[in-house]
């Protein structure tokens, strides 16, 4: 079927990918299933490292499991605690960080990431973006709570200053204004 542009993370992935390398320093800020944190601790290399964050013990658990089972958790630093903290943690720059929002796939629907948080999140690892660095966002307006946050995240990097910040929105123009989309944020060199 589809393989390069399948699904907005296959897009995010693609665009993380043609940016980072072995020996950056990356941001997972919502492990989930810990299916981006394995393709981020596998494009890091032996040298580099990637800092992990969930809210929930299940993703965690998921995540650390599945670095097991590849050889590579030790690589990735893994945070029990909401991405909106990640600006206190880490505390180097770092070349790129993603964010996969909505809730966690076979966990509780309830539980999901808020605009608030995601946004106080967003700012922080911007500060931390090193001049070329990347941030993805994958976005999913389609559940309950998660149009809002579309909105809020959209408004937000609208107004990224320019000379600063490239921001493009991914959308999928063949399925429902409701899908998912990526953002991505290229900090200026």
């Amino acid at each position: 079927m589809f393989e390069m542009i399948a699904s907005p993370v296959k897009v995010a992935h693609l665009l993380m990918g043609n940016k980072i390398g072995p020996g950056a320093t990356v941001i997972d800020a919502t492990v989930g299933n810990g299916y981006d944190t394995l393709f981020l601790a596998e494009a890091v290399g032996v040298v580099g490292r990637v800092y992990g964050f969930d809210i929930q013990a299940e993703a965690i658990e998921n995540t650390k499991l599945r670095l097991l089972k590849e050889g590579l958790l030790e690589r990735v630093l893994l945070f029990h605690e909401g991405h909106e903290n990640l600006a206190h943690r880490v505390t180097e720059n770092i070349d790129g960080i993603m964010f996969n929002l909505g809730y966690l796939p076979g966990g509780d629907h309830r539980v999901i990431t808020k605009p608030s948080t995601t946004i106080m999140a967003l700012e922080g690892a911007l500060k931390l973006l090193k001049p070329g660095g990347l941030a993805t966002v994958v976005v999913y307006p389609g559940h309950e709570g998660g149009a809002d946050e579309a909105q809020a995240l959209d408004e937000y990097v609208a107004h990224l200053p320019k000379n600063t910040y490239s921001c493009v929105k991914i959308t999928f123009v063949n399925r429902s204004r409701r899908s998912p989309y990526v953002l991505a944020i290229e900090k200026a060199q």
